[in-house]
């Protein structure tokens, strides 16, 4: 591998870094600790940096040694997950019902190693962004920074993220141009009747039976309405109803999420189960209300920019451990909040099978959002240099300016 030498020499200094933030987990828009241990890096550092943006973001601008009229973004999350670790090496959460299950600690971590060479180096044109973002598990923080006037305040032609991806091999990245990530959706119906005794049902309306054929009819959308070719996920997760094995509520609660690629399959869906939910409550005498949630766009990467990120990584790894047409995952990120309004590209980085793991770790899986994961810090060195190479590469890159970077 072709490593940046001084961000190799500093793995064992940011690993204690981001064993610290993995410590100190913190949830959506309360990352206080976090973003002021980020900011106070930085500022260490040389860097100028702004704090609060979209609540606790924070946005440090690095010069390079020639402004060339340029400017890049690259982002990395903070937040953790409301959930119970199952790790117990010395680094685990101590903070109960928080953990760091996704990994945004290895990805500040990875960011603060790039801008800290950048930093001390200044060897490329023009102005690097570094993106440290608040909220990403669910709560939008993406688009609470751009609504804070992120891309008004930093003026960037592109923008690029990283996520760690365990089961893919360490050393190895993966990407793809257009869809990388779904999009996510929730929804909620209620399904109103008319309540009676168990054993008199002819004088109710049994809003029940009409959550589960809603719930079997559901599933004809994906199977019979959607193309067979475009991917698309329509899961219920939650049916609630009743108090009593002989009372026939007065109503039930069906939950769940839909995700796909692109927008028109997302119309064509929730179109659909309007219908389906109206027509098949008003058969069985009772009354549907769908409530349809659009909370993260898919994360669609640009052609361009994906090109020029798999040319960065082979640079560094080898074409043979880079994955150009990576399967996109039906989870999501709310990246694509950034990705609508700037050309950029969002890459995997392998993150092992985990046996890079410390002792004491727990006896699940390390997979993201599992109890037992922990971020192999063996990538720090990895991820730093990928960001430093596509920083400096992309901005010294002519065929990218201004005017044809952005939307």
């Amino acid at each position: 591998m072709n490593l940046v030498e001084s961000i190799v020499g500093w793995q064992d200094e940011i690993a204690r870094i981001r064993r610290d933030i993995h410590q100190h987990p913190e949830l959506a828009y309360e990352e206080v600790r976090t973003a002021g241990r980020v900011a106070s890096l930085l500022e260490s550092w040389g860097i100028p940096v702004t704090r609060g943006l979209g609540i606790t973001g924070v946005v440090g601008t690095i010069k390079g040694h020639k402004d060339n009229g340029r400017a890049i973004g690259l982002r990395a999350d903070m937040d953790a997950l409301p959930m119970q670790e199952l790790n117990t090496f010395e680094h685990a959460s101590r903070h109960e019902g928080k953990m760091h299950a996704c990994g945004h600690d290895g990805h500040t971590a990875m960011l603060l190693a790039a801008a800290r060479h950048l930093a001390h180096s200044r060897d490329f044109e023009g102005t690097v962004h570094v993106i440290f973002q608040p909220a990403e598990e669910g709560h939008g923080g993406a688009k609470a920074m751009i609504d804070d006037g992120l891309f008004d305040r930093f003026p960037m032609d592109a923008v690029f993220g990283m996520h760690n991806w365990p089961g893919m091999e360490a050393g190895s990245f993966g990407l793809t141009p257009g869809p990388i990530m779904a999009s996510s959706n929730t929804f909620g119906i209620l399904v109103e009747g008319r309540g009676a005794h168990g054993a008199m049902p002819n004088l109710g309306a049994d809003p029940v039976i009409a959550a589960v054929q809603i719930v079997q009819s559901l599933q004809t959308i994906i199977s019979r309405n959607r193309d067979p070719l475009d991917p698309a996920v329509l899961s219920v997760t939650q049916v609630h109803a009743g108090s009593a094995d002989n009372v026939i509520p007065t109503d039930a609660i069906i939950r769940g999420t839909v995700r796909t690629f692109s927008d028109a399959t997302l119309d064509l869906i929730e179109a659909r189960m309007q219908a389906v939910c109206e027509q098949t409550a008003t058969a069985l005498e009772c009354k549907a209300t769908l409530d349809f949630q659009r909370k993260y766009p898919p994360t669609i990467n640009t052609a361009a920019e994906t090109e020029f990120c798999a040319k960065i990584m082979e640079s560094i790894v080898g074409a043979q451990r880079v994955n150009r047409n990576v399967t996109p995952s039906m989870g999501a990120e709310d990246f694509a909040f950034m990705l609508q309004h700037k050309p950029g590209c969002y890459v995997w980085i392998g993150n092992g099978d985990g046996a890079h793991r410390s002792a004491g770790h727990g006896m699940g899986p390390c997979t993201l959002h599992n109890g037992s994961y922990d971020f192999n810090d063996e990538l720090i060195p990895l991820g730093g240099t990928y960001w430093v190479e596509l920083a400096r590469q992309w901005l010294a890159n002519p065929n990218h300016s201004t005017n044809s970077a952005n939307r």
